[in-house]
């Protein structure tokens, strides 16, 4: 069963994306990556999105919303991980 889950970037700088046009963010350069939801069809998602247009924050981005597609009880995240510090 796939399950659309639905994000918003709030930016912190003037770049919203990248040099091929799709929405881009960096958290370490202060990018807040919120989700809004998690919707069963991509139709929903986007009803929340013109809902969501409407509220302050979001009206000041409303083209920084992003859908994905994911798969109910499927592993995202199969590997460990390492933590790099400088």
């Amino acid at each position: 069963m796939d399950v659309f889950l639905l994000w918003h970037v709030h930016h912190a700088g003037p770049d919203h994306r990248d040099s091929d046009g799709e929405l881009s963010w960096d958290e370490a350069d202060g990018d807040d990556v919120k989700i809004l939801g998690v919707y069963s069809t991509e139709e929903r998602a986007r009803q929340r999105i013109a809902r969501a247009r409407e509220l302050p924050g979001f009206a000041e981005e409303p083209e920084c919303f992003l859908i994905a597609a994911s798969v109910l009880d499927d592993d995202q995240w199969t590997e460990g991980f390492v933590t790099v510090t400088e």
